[in-house]
């Protein structure tokens, strides 16, 4: 059963983070109306730029992290990697960008207000979580470190006859 909740866990993640990696790269999902803003490098590039980072490269760098990191996790491949560098990159954004605001999300869109800490938060315990465990049995890792088993113990019984 804890194969199943982490291949939840490991969906859930991926799929938010493509869509934030699509948002900031290409302003996809996104709009008036939407209540996630426009997108795109120029947008993104702007907000890093007003909170004293290096606007275009941090947007790039954010952009295609989450957009490759999540898809990773997603499929199970490379997941502790994955998800440590999607970790260090929330927890730079969350200190920059998010602390400010204190804990809690703008949930009523306030108008010159940004978001708290809280996503975040959960972001990183996602993150971190992911990369302590690794992406478990119904993963392309946990197949192919299934397969290395199978493997070895073939060789093993050959070895004993």
């Amino acid at each position: 059963m804890s194969e199943t909740g982490l291949l939840i866990l490991r969906l859930a993640v991926g799929i938010v983070s493509v869509a934030h990696g699509a948002h900031t790269l290409f302003g996809s999902l996104g709009g008036p109306g939407t209540g996630m803003g426009l997108g795109g490098l120029d947008e993104a590039a702007a907000r890093y730029a007003a909170v004293g980072l290096p606007g275009f490269l941090m947007a790039v760098l954010v952009g295609g992290a989450e957009l490759i990191g999540g898809l990773l996790i997603a499929v199970g491949f490379m997941t502790r990697w994955a998800a440590a560098a999607l970790a260090g990159l929330t927890l730079i954004l969350a200190w920059k960008t998010h602390l400010p605001w204190g804990f809690f999300m703008n949930w009523i869109a306030e108008p010159g207000r940004g978001h708290g800490v809280e996503f975040s938060l959960l972001q990183l315990g996602a993150y971190i979580c992911l990369a302590l465990i690794g992406g478990g049995d119904w993963s392309l890792e946990g197949r192919r470190a299934k397969r290395a088993s199978y493997m070895a113990a073939g060789r093993a019984r050959l070895r004993r006859n």
